[in-house]
């Protein structure tokens, strides 16, 4: 996996090792609990780790990818670039739209989060790196994590099995969610 950076570098992870090896502050969110929040310790704790994979990875630890990150980790909200430049925006007038999605981009490519799969709107992102499945409602656009273990075990056809490696397995479903309903 490449990824452009500062001065040019280009970085590769190997993303099996990164798979092995996340980062285990998570919170689950179950279908019927809404604002469940990470505790500071454990922002704290993810944002440390986030500063250990930027050097690991050639990055810069600046100020505004530790903002950028520790806003994504304590949204619940699977935000967009542009969700989290408004929500940034008051605290660092100088940070640009663009600079917020190059440096989201830059977190999924270096393992720090992923891109919620889907159809249609904004890329979304998300720090919760452990094994879970997300439901989003078609009318209100909220994305919500929830884990069901069987998802994590799906069965690959023999025709993928056999000619590639597999690095990971999502489930994205949509629907109409319980408030909307």
């Amino acid at each position: 996996m490449q990824g452009g950076g500062a001065g040019g570098k280009f970085f590769e992870k190997d993303v099996r090792t990164f798979l092995l090896n996340r980062s285990s502050s998570y919170i689950r969110i179950d279908m019927n609990t809404n604002n469940l929040k990470l505790s500071s310790a454990a922002i704290e704790a993810k944002v440390r780790w986030f500063t250990g994979l930027c050097r690991e990875s050639g990055l810069k630890v600046t100020p505004q990818r530790i903002a950028i990150y520790r806003e994504l980790v304590e949204s619940d909200r699977h935000p967009s670039a542009e969700m989290l430049y408004e929500s940034l925006n008051p605290i660092m007038p100088t940070l640009s739209f663009d600079t917020v999605n190059r440096t989201l981009l830059t977190f999924s490519q270096i393992g720090a989060a992923f891109i919620v799969e889907g159809s249609g709107d904004a890329r979304r992102f998300d720090a919760g790196l452990e094994n879970h499945q997300h439901f989003k409602c078609v009318r209100c656009k909220r994305i919500v994590d929830f884990h069901h273990e069987p998802f994590d075990e799906i069965e690959l056809p023999p025709a993928i099995a056999g000619k590639f490696t597999v690095l990971r397995k999502t489930v994205y479903l949509e629907g109409i969610c319980d408030l909307c309903k």
